[in-house]
């Protein structure tokens, strides 16, 4: 359980499903489409979805790439909190968004898996989240290129060590998006 002390709730935690961060993933379409069913169901039973939203030279406030992709829509009281590094809490809002909420459990669906995703996995997990990664909504780009694996290689090396992540106190796990639950275990 979450070391954060009266914190039992548990958020759905968007991170950079933006048009400029998206386009051109591996299997784009599905992930969003996955992550667009994870926010239906976590409004249906009253979870908190958290959105991030990157902000830097390439991803220009205001600019089409910098927008959530059309498929998703923050709700009008949903928290969405800018960043301009990696981990989502870094220099952000995100941990006294997650405070006033009483959230100690990130459920964490996203991109890039390899760069932000990542980031803010470790980020909370240091930080004293229990943090499950859904492993069919994330996504990233092909960066072999560049001598990184294909992507399909990163979800997957992604999804097998945070499935085995441990620490004192906190939890961590990769599930698939049909068989997350966002009740708080026991």
């Amino acid at each position: 359980m979450t070391t954060l002390h009266d914190r039992p709730h548990t958020a759905l935690l968007v991170v950079d499903v933006q048009n400029g961060v998206v386009a051109g993933t591996h299997r784009r379409d599905e992930v969003v489409g996955t992550v667009g069913a994870l926010v239906r169901r976590a409004r249906h039973e009253g979870v908190p979805v958290v959105w991030v939203q990157h902000c830097d030279a390439d991803l220009v406030r205001g600019s089409d790439d910098w927008r959530i992709v059309r498929e998703l829509a923050p709700g009008e009281a949903e928290p969405l909190v800018e960043k301009h590094y990696g981990d989502s809490f870094e220099d952000t809002a995100l941990e006294s968004v997650l405070a006033g909420l009483g959230v100690g459990r990130l459920v964490v669906a996203g991109a890039q898996t390899d760069a932000c995703v990542r980031s803010t996995l470790h980020g909370a997990f240091v930080r004293g989240y229990d943090t499950v990664l859904v492993g069919d909504a994330h996504t990233t780009q092909d960066r072999t290129a560049w001598g990184a694996p294909p992507p399909e290689q990163v979800v997957a090396h992604t999804n097998l060590y945070w499935a085995r992540q441990t620490a004192p106190g906190r939890t961590a796990g990769t599930v698939e998006a049909e068989d997350v639950d966002f009740a708080v275990p026991a």
